[in-house]
């Protein structure tokens, strides 16, 4: 399991998602994956593609927003913005 899918697993519990909630606006976002596959993603069964990581990241940032709290999901483009 990799400390991507972890945070994004913490994430998706702060943010009072269920993963068929999480699914959705991640798929209304472009997202391709399953539901199933969205939850191996976040169990850290398989690896999400940098694109499916952050769809997912921006979902949550959404409802993160929703709840007045910042955006605490980082994106790929962030990682190498500190590189």
């Amino acid at each position: 399991m990799t400390a991507a899918d972890t945070t994004l697993e913490a994430a998706r519990k702060a943010a009072e998602l269920s993963l068929g909630e999480l699914w959705f606006r991640y798929f209304a976002l472009g997202g391709e994956s399953t539901t199933l596959e969205v939850e191996a993603y976040l169990l850290g069964a398989l690896e999400a593609t940098t694109e499916d990581q952050d769809l997912l990241a921006v979902a949550l940032n959404e409802r993160f927003s929703e709840l007045g709290v910042e955006h605490p999901m980082s994106y790929s483009d962030d990682d190498e913005a500190n590189e």
